[in-house]
């Protein structure tokens, strides 16, 4: 049965309102056409859905068994509406964020800090992991937008901008300080303890692909999952960290680091936003991307 949609639209009205010139006046229409939607209605279904008096209407037995289902159905479009633009005006909804460790402390917590200030009715959901469950998770549809960092697989649907500089180095503490104004090459990590993150990190991937270039292999001795805790083995000595900058650099400004003087510049390398073509982010996660940018502009 095909009935126009408008008709249980007018039906909810004069039924909620008791009166013909009620939903007209509600519906902004005139009360014929009212009645003529009505009429139509109760035709279309073969029968009598609202008794005619001298007060207005009131439901039939019939009338009252279909209001119960239009009411519902009817108000739950409208919640819809409502909630929809509660969206749209950032006074609700959710974002979606894959980020690591680094990119969250050093490039994203700031700009997350800014937006909740600003928009505290948006939850915001950050999935921590390193940069391949990052790009897995985007090109899901599990998060809106991902931060990670350099080098990462390129794909033709993966939209990647990059929005910071950052400096992989090795750091070493007091045990190692005979090494302290040390020119050493690459090949000179070969022979000393080294600790690095585990191979599924993009940092280790970007640091062995650097010294593979320069025939140099390192077998480190400790291997480990997270930066922060890198930068606490280093601290005890337990041996030389390869590390981005900016974990190492409280330690290197207090003096209880310092960072190994290399004969071959390590290159910098980038953390971008990056977000699947195929699947825009909410509007929450483009008010958020926007910020972002017009930072990155200003700074």
């Amino acid at each position: 049965m095909s009935i126009n949609l408008e008709y249980y639209k007018i039906f909810y009205y004069v039924a909620k309102l008791e009166g013909i010139t009620s939903a007209a006046e509600e519906l902004a229409i005139s009360q014929p056409a009212v009645s003529q939607a009505v009429k139509q209605l109760e035709t279309a279904l073969g029968t009598v859905l609202f008794v005619r008096t001298g007060r207005g209407v009131h439901l039939t037995p019939a009338g009252e068994m279909l209001y119960s289902y239009v009411k519902r159905g009817y108000e739950y479009i409208c919640l819809g509406e409502e909630k929809l633009k509660e969206m749209l005006d950032l006074e609700s909804g959710e974002i979606r964020i894959g980020a690591s460790d680094m990119t969250l402390k050093y490039y994203l917590l700031n700009y997350l800090q800014r937006f909740h200030e600003e928009f505290p009715k948006v939850k915001l959901t950050v999935t921590n992991g390193p940069t391949p469950e990052t790009l897995r998770y985007l090109q899901e549809g599990r998060i809106d937008f991902g931060v990670v960092t350099q080098p990462f697989e390129e794909r033709a649907d993966l939209e990647a901008r990059p929005v910071r500089s950052i400096q992989d180095i090795f750091v070493a503490g007091t045990k190692f300080s005979y090494l302290k104004n040390v020119r050493l090459s690459f090949s000179d990590l070969e022979d000393l303890p080294v600790i690095c993150l585990e191979k599924n990190t993009s940092t280790r991937r970007y640091m062995d692909r650097v010294l593979a270039e320069n025939g140099v292999i390192l077998n480190p001795e400790i291997e480990l999952a997270t930066s922060d805790i890198l930068v606490q083995f280093a601290k005890r000595d337990l041996g030389i960290a390869e590390i981005v900058k900016d974990f190492a650099l409280p330690f290197l400004e207090s003096g209880e680091l310092f960072e190994l003087e290399l004969d071959n510049e390590i290159p910098a390398r980038q953390i971008c936003l990056v977000q699947d073509k195929k699947n825009p982010p909410s509007a929450a996660a483009q008010k958020l991307i926007g910020g972002m940018g017009e930072c990155c502009l200003a700074e």
